[in-house]
């Protein structure tokens, strides 16, 4: 559901290659739709980032686009990632055409559009490397504290939680519970916990650990809502058709 790929060129929206197909998946089985993203520095059309748009102008590309995007589902998309990426790692706002042109405030404008579209879906903003704590971590508390003193609905926030063998943070339960203090929801939405290949027994049962100490972590807090996994495959088994 990224911008490239459902508004290719400016006011033309297409969502029939994969989108629609996702979401009458969900539909049919009765399952929460995670909408992953609405603004995002990357994945981007040229039209967007080479445009030339100046503070008005971006505003309304970007107001349209979501309110597009979240009418073609609404109601039917549990949890919207408004925003994706807007931190730099240093927990510092990340330059892009949206920051660069418009400033913090996009953040405000984005989420108060999406609330307006679809006032019934959770707005999550989403990033990576705020598992632990750390000065991204610190950065997301502040920038949530400051837009939410705003009045701005931002609802979640969606850790990514790309990990690595061995390397999870000891203070996920510390941090995500300072980020649960904000008055917001937690989640986590791209979980994978990456390891050298090929694998060894040694690094799969540490992978084994990592995994359990990240869901125990989430399953300690409250209002963390669930666990989207990355990564995942469905693969035949050879003695069955069936696949796992």
């Amino acid at each position: 559901m990224k911008w490239d790929s459902l508004e290719q060129t400016q006011g033309n929206f297409d969502t029939s290659l994969w989108a629609d197909r996702v979401v009458n998946i969900t539909q049919l089985n009765n399952m929460y739709l995670r909408g992953h993203t609405l603004v995002w520095h990357s994945q981007l059309p040229s039209w967007v980032t080479s445009g030339g748009f100046n503070n008005a102008s971006l505003i309304s590309v970007m107001q349209n686009h979501i309110t597009n995007v979240m009418a073609k589902w609404k109601g039917k998309v549990y949890i919207w990632d408004v925003c994706n990426e807007v931190l730099a790692d240093d927990g510092s706002m990340r330059s892009s055409v949206f920051y660069n042109t418009i400033g913090e405030y996009f953040i405000d404008i984005a989420f108060n559009t999406a609330k307006v579209a679809d006032p019934n879906a959770i707005l999550a903003i989403n990033d990576y490397n705020i598992d632990g704590t750390g000065s991204k971590s610190t950065g997301m508390t502040n920038l949530v504290t400051r837009v939410k003193a705003r009045g701005v609905p931002i609802e979640q926030i969606g850790i990514q939680a790309h990990l690595i063998v061995g390397q999870v943070p000891t203070t996920l339960t510390t941090n995500w519970n300072a980020f649960a203090n904000l008055g917001v929801s937690i989640a986590i939405t791209e979980l994978d916990i990456r390891m050298p290949t090929p694998a060894t027994s040694a690094n799969l049962a540490q992978q084994a650990t990592d995994y359990t100490n990240v869901i125990n972590a989430c399953l300690s807090i409250s209002k963390c809502m669930g666990i989207t996994f990355w990564g995942l495959r469905f693969v035949k088994l050879a003695s069955s058709n069936t696949g796992y």
